[in-house]
C-alpha cells in the first residue's frame, strides 16, 4: 500500500500549521513542498504501509465514525486507487471530517489522500470496518504493504 497526501498552502496560512493538520492524521516517510506561484505551494507527503495511517485509523475509532468513513472512502474507489478528502481545519485540531465537495466544504482547501493498494476491499475493511452500534463487528488485519 502506498499513500500520497496533498494539500495546498496559501500565503495566508502558516506552513507549520498546515503540516500539523496533515501530521495529526498521517505519518509520512517523506515530505516535500512544491512552489506553485507567488500565492501558494503544495505540501506533498508520502507513506508506505499501514503504519503511516495509524493516526487516521485511531481517530476514526475514537470519534466512532467508522460507517460514515467507510461510505466516504468507498465513493473514491477507482480500480486499485482510492481518493478521499479531509477538512484541513478539522484535522488541525485532531478531528477527522470527510469532505464530499472539498472546494466548498473546506474553505482553506482539503487534505487529499490517494491510496494505492492491490487489495482495496481489504484496505477499507482494515481502516473502516462495518459496525454495530458504533463498534466494529470484526477487526481486520492491516493490508500487505
Amino acid at each position: 500500500m502506498e499513500v500520497e497526501v496533498r494539500t495546498f498552502v496559501t500565503v495566508t496560512e502558516s506552513l507549520e500549521k498546515v503540516k500539523r493538520a496533515v501530521f495529526n492524521v498521517f505519518t509520512p516517510d517523506t515530505v516535500k513542498l512544491e512552489e506553485i506561484d507567488d500565492t501558494r505551494a503544495e505540501l506533498i507527503c508520502y507513506g508506505r504501509g499501514p503504519e503511516c495511517l495509524k493516526k487516521l485509523y485511531s481517530a476514526l475509532r475514537r470519534q466512532r465514525i467508522l460507517d460514515a468513513a467507510r461510505n466516504y472512502i468507498y465513493r473514491g474507489v477507482a480500480g486499485d486507487t482510492i481518493v478521499f478528502y479531509l477538512n484541513k481545519q478539522a484535522a488541525y485540531v485532531g478531528v477527522v471530517s470527510f469532505c464530499s465537495f472539498p472546494d466548498r466544504e473546506s474553505p482553506k482547501g482539503a487534505i487529499t489522500f490517494i491510496v494505492k493498494s492491490s487489495d482495496v476491499k481489504g484496505f477499507i475493511n482494515w481502516l473502516a470496518p462495518r459496525t454495530f452500534k458504533g463498534k466494529p463487528i470484526k477487526e481486520y488485519p492491516p493490508p500487505d504493504p
